[in-house]
């Protein structure tokens, strides 16, 4: 019930959802007869459109993405000893899509692309990976089968992957890798997701007593913030999604006890 909910509200956190209704509301407003809902209707048309510029044009998404992003510093590779395993998470690939054609990665492709450096990097450290099928009623299987197929061409052996298909969100990725992965006391993990998504996912893996060390990757903000983004308006808007969804996200899971602070950080252990 619980995961049903989250993603219908997580549809209308979306500020792109959200202002196209907005839009839609103020021309039909504009259609009917009263000159009073005429007004209010154009009212609403134009914050809508104005709204649309702010945030993609605008440096909103850049602003609300990057204290995601600096949140964790990258992982130091000479300051820190080798880790007994890597855990990473899934969302580079939609199961559904993959059913029909190859499995093509999206925008968070570097959460998969980094696998092949770190086994060679650490060729004693386990990989297990971390995705299930997080659609409503998603029938294309689960993300790890077809996360199998890639990194195994990279030239991972297969024995050192280990893959859990059953997480639908943030909080099964962290319950059902610790099932899996069985830390045991004193060893290093790796958590490889991506940076905007880093301090969500290490309140939940924290939450349930699996302790990590942050690996993030697939930066969308790179750089200072600029009054007016060189970017495209759809990639504007694409940053201020990801940013919003990812703040309700931290706030949903800190008030439902899902995750060990509000903006978990470094030193929250």
């Amino acid at each position: 019930m619980f995961f049903v909910l989250s993603k219908i509200l997580g549809f209308f956190a979306l500020p792109s959802n959200l202002l196209t209704m907005l839009g839609l509301v103020g021309l039909v407003l504009t259609g009917t007869r009263l000159t009073r809902l005429v007004r209010i209707g154009r009212l609403i048309a134009g914050a809508a459109i104005i709204l649309f510029a702010i945030a993609g044009i605008g440096p909103l998404g850049k602003a609300l993405i990057k204290p995601l992003e600096d949140r964790f510093p990258p992982w130091d590779v000479g300051g820190r000893g080798p880790p007994a395993g890597i855990v990473v998470l899934g969302g580079a690939i939609d199961p559904d899509f993959a059913a029909l054609h190859m499995p093509d990665l999206n925008d968070a492709a570097e959460r998969v692309a980094v696998i092949p450096a770190l086994a060679k990097t650490y060729p004693n450290a386990r990989i297990v990976y971390s995705g299930g099928n997080g659609r409503i009623g998603g029938s294309g299987g689960s993300e790890a089968q077809y996360a199998e197929v890639l990194i195994e061409s990279f030239g991972v052996a297969k024995d050192r992957l280990t893959l859990e298909d059953r997480s639908r969100n943030t909080e099964e990725n962290a319950i059902y890798a610790k099932e899996l992965a069985a830390p045991k006391p004193g060893e290093r993990w790796l958590l490889v997701t991506s940076a905007h998504h880093m301090p969500r996912a290490m309140g939940a893996f924290r939450k349930v007593g699996f302790e990590v060390d942050a690996y993030p990757v697939d930066y969308r903000a790179p750089g200072r913030v600029h009054l007016v983004s060189i970017d495209n308006a759809g990639s504007g808007f694409s940053r201020t999604d990801t940013a919003a969804h990812e703040w309700v996200g931290l706030f949903v899971y800190w008030i439902t006890g899902k995750s060990s602070a509000l903006f978990p950080g470094p030193d929250d252990r």
